[in-house]
């Protein structure tokens, strides 16, 4: 009697094979462009089968990007104690995440990015939309794309230089250095008006080359002209 069930292998294979799809689209339509119903077309499988193994499309993208906490899950106690000090907290979870044998997988992700624009735009999408965009709409402040980006630009550089580049003294400070270093600046990106106000003061029209011209050029008199 033959034997019946999956065959060795098959699981895992489906797994990977509509983590590769998720990581195309997310990196090609970002997170919003993205669907369960195309990225099961794109593995060609089972739209079940994607949620089965992600439970939901943030699952998905959570797996895509390899971060091992939900930040469903975490953000609520970073945000717990309340706006001070929280970009000191930000810089803290992620050193500690990083450094833990979870973070394992999302630092080969960060190492990869370099060579890899795929990679980049993925783990680009996640932190900015999924981590600091949800902590910023959740402070109600203005400009949150902004000042998420802005924060998002010093936690991506950090991961570079310290895992990947290895510059000291990042490379082998503590946490508690780094935090002291880096928090007050990602405190300023969250909660300062000035970084924001910036962006919405309308810029000045430089004057064009022709008028400038015509304000170096001294103007004829009018004996000078009739002579």
């Amino acid at each position: 009697m033959p034997r019946t069930g999956r065959r060795p292998g098959t699981t895992g294979g489906t797994r990977e094979k509509i983590l590769a799809a998720a990581r195309s689209d997310f990196s090609n339509a970002g997170y919003d462009g993205v669907t369960i119903r195309g990225i099961a077309a794109q593995a060609r499988v089972d739209p079940a089968l994607v949620l089965h193994y992600f439970e939901s499309k943030d699952g998905m993208f959570r797996a895509a990007v390899q971060f091992p906490v939900d930040p469903k899950e975490f953000i609520p106690r970073l945000l717990a104690p309340g706006l001070d000090g929280l970009g000191e907290r930000l810089v803290s979870f992620f050193l500690d995440t990083w450094d833990s044998p979870a973070g394992s997988p999302m630092l080969g992700l960060i190492r990869s990015i370099v060579s890899n624009e795929e990679a980049a735009a993925i783990l680009r999408e996640f932190v900015t939309r999924e981590v600091l965009g949800r902590i910023a709409k959740a402070l109600e402040l203005d400009q949150p794309q902004l000042r998420a980006s802005l924060v998002a630009s010093q936690l991506v550089g950090l991961a570079m230089l310290r895992y990947v580049v290895k510059v000291e003294p990042m490379a082998s400070a503590g946490t508690n250095d780094l935090v002291a270093w880096l928090g007050p600046t990602l405190q300023r990106y969250l909660t300062d008006p000035n970084v924001t106000r910036a962006s919405r003061a309308p810029r000045r029209r430089s004057p064009s080359r022709g008028s400038a011209d015509r304000a170096r050029t001294p103007r004829r008199s009018s004996r000078s002209r009739s002579a």
